[in-house]
C-alpha cells in the first residue's frame, strides 16, 4: 500500500490489466495509485488471508482483509473488506481485480442506503 507504482510495476507484466472498483480499467499501478489518491486521504491493508491456486490463466492469489485510513476530509476509517485477485504467469502479475466497500461506507455517510 505504499503508493510507489514504479516499483510495483516491477512486479506487473507488460500489459497487465487491472481491474479497480467501479470497473476502472488500468494498465500500470499508477492508475489504481492516483484514483486512491483522490478516494482517501491514506490507506493502508490489514491482509488477514491469503489464498494460491493453480487456474487455467495461471497462479491465482486471492488477498483478503480490511482496509482503515481517512478520507480526504480527515475522517478515520476502519473494518472496510476488500478482496484483491492476482493472476500470475512467469513470476509476474499479468492480472489484478480489486474489490472494497468503499463505495458503500461513501455512501452510507451520506445518508443513502447502500
Amino acid at each position: 500500500m505504499v503508493p510507489d507504482p514504479e516499483r510495483a510495476a516491477t512486479y506487473v507484466a507488460e500489459g497487465v490489466v487491472i481491474t479497480f472498483t467501479g470497473g476502472r480499467v488500468y494498465h500500470h499501478p499508477s492508475g489504481p495509485s492516483g484514483f486512491n489518491a483522490m478516494r482517501y486521504a491514506w490507506v493502508k491493508k490489514d491482509m488477514r488471508q491469503f489464498d494460491v491456486a493453480q487456474g487455467s490463466e495461471g497462479t491465482v492469489v486471492y488477498s483478503t482483509g480490511y482496509l482503515y485510513g481517512a478520507w480526504p476530509d480527515g475522517t478515520p476509517f476502519e473494518g472496510n473488506r476488500y478482496v484483491d485477485r492476482f493472476v500470475v504467469q512467469g513470476g509476474k502479475i499479468v492480472k489484478m481485480d480489486v474489490w472494497n466497500d468503499s463505495a458503500e461506507r461513501i455512501l452510507t455517510a451520506r445518508g443513502i442506503e447502500a
